[in-house]
């Protein structure tokens, strides 16, 4: 029997996640990919939802306010910046995230675009379609000794150095907010500054937030060594595209790669899109097979406990 009905901001939900919500009496209702703002809420208001797990949409106060049943926000996911958490606490409403949950498939993927970068795969690939072969100073870059700067030491950070280090990067580190003791054996740089001032590739770890916008700009890019890379797998507003082009079309950076963009998805003629130095996807690091359960579970799981008087693991509350 249907209790409660639950606002699925993307067309599809894993099997297991389903199968959790619906043994806690719901029924879950999906929209397309990418849905407005607006096309949430009045989603929210159709069915007067009890919750809305987002995926990719974003959760603002008229949405929270087009229910009165609505009580919990689950974000099918770690980050939190697609949902109005200040309207959230205002009204009394919990919102959580998962975690942990899709740790190794970005870390995989981050470390993926770092090696394809520093071997030229995408033009190197491009000249061979387009018929050319290898020049006489044709050459591709070593990953022994390359230094890996990451910006944001979190749990995915720390699990892409895990990765990089058995190739013989040279790893560092710059997070005010983590513990010291997780560093180990990545030097830990004390300053933004000094870690791009040392880093041929930095891979952006850190959260989106107004102190986090656009951290990543034309002085940062400008402040690393001629030649390197930045791969970015967080979140698009991090980075400052505007300058990130700037950088690629001068040379002074010699590739990007880009799960995430500031717009998602960007428009069709965002030059980043088709920039021969750029590899990009479309915010897919996290979506594995593995993670996609992880993620739908754990935000089903909070879904359950919340509207069934059950407990909801501290670890996965935001607000």
């Amino acid at each position: 029997m249907t209790r409660f009905n639950v606002v699925m901001t993307a067309p599809r939900l894993a099997a297991e996640a389903v199968a959790v919500l619906e043994r806690a009496g719901c029924a879950v209702h999906y929209m397309p990919p990418y849905p407005s703002a607006e096309a949430v809420a009045a989603r929210t208001a159709e069915v007067q939802a009890d919750a809305i797990l987002t995926r990719q949409g974003a959760v603002s106060a008229a949405a929270m306010d087009a229910s009165p049943r609505l009580r919990i926000v689950a974000r099918h996911g770690v980050g939190v910046d697609d949902v109005d958490l200040a309207a959230a606490r205002a009204r009394g409403l919990l919102v959580t995230r998962a975690p942990g949950s899709n740790t190794a498939a970005v870390a995989e993927h981050t470390l993926t675009l770092v090696l394809a970068l520093a071997k030229d795969l995408r033009p190197l690939g491009v000249a061979i379609a387009d018929g050319a072969w290898r020049g006489g100073a044709t050459k591709v870059r070593d990953i022994a000794g390359l230094r890996l700067g990451l910006l944001g030491f979190g749990a995915i950070g720390q699990a892409v150095a895990a990765l990089a280090r058995p190739f013989g990067m040279a790893v560092a580190a710059f997070d005010p907010m983590a513990d010291p003791a997780a560093f180990g054996a990545v030097r830990r740089a004390d300053t933004l500054a000094a870690l791009l001032a040392q880093t041929d590739a930095l891979s952006v770890h850190c959260p989106y937030s107004p102190a986090t916008r656009h951290i990543v700009d034309a002085a940062a890019l400008a402040a690393m060594p001629a030649g390197g890379y930045v791969v970015n797998t967080a979140r698009g507003g991090i980075v400052d595209e505007a300058a990130l082009l700037a950088a690629l079309e001068s040379g002074h950076l010699a590739g990007a790669g880009l799960d995430v963009f500031e717009v998602e998805p960007p428009p069709a003629d965002h030059p980043l899109r088709r920039h021969p130095r750029v590899l990009v996807t479309p915010h897919v690091a996290g979506v594995t097979d593995g993670s996609l359960v992880n993620m739908g579970v754990m935000a089903a799981e909070c879904i359950a406990a919340a509207l069934t008087g059950g407990v909801v693991p501290a670890e996965r509350i935001v607000a």
